[in-house]
């Protein structure tokens, strides 16, 4: 399946967790988290290192604590964070993962791909893909 496809596949999915958003509203994870919100995603925090977001909705500390399992989970992290938690990550618990640029290299890819993930990357950035729809 190519990118574009399951990036629209991924896109009609609507709860998603955005795994490093953070209260800075100078990152580029906060923005895509409020992003899917404002367009009507069910959008969720996944940050260990807060508890709440600058909005004041909960921040969780890790997928398995969120209220429902999500559809799609965005990575905005560093490659070396996305691997480890891919690495935890069952697929047939969470299938859609999306990966921002800058998340990920080669080697991630492929090890997601081996392992079950249905993996969005090469450049796509969710809160791009979103408003373009």
């Amino acid at each position: 399946m190519n990118n574009e496809k399951k990036m629209n596949e991924m896109l009609n999915k609507k709860v998603w967790a955005v795994i490093g958003a953070t209260p800075n509203t100078e990152k580029t994870a906060n923005r895509i988290y409020h992003t899917l919100k404002k367009y009507g995603y069910e959008t969720y925090a996944v940050n260990p290192n807060y508890s709440e977001m600058e909005d004041g909705t909960k921040c969780y500390a890790c997928l398995e604590d969120l209220p429902k399992v999500p559809d799609c989970i965005d990575f905005v992290i560093p490659p070396s964070v996305t691997l480890k938690s891919l690495e935890e990550m069952d697929p047939e618990t969470y299938p859609n993962i999306w990966l921002q640029p800058g998340t990920y290299d080669k080697e991630i890819v492929s090890f997601a791909e081996s392992k079950g993930f249905k993996v969005v990357h090469e450049g796509a950035c969710a809160m791009a893909a979103v408003r373009l729809r």
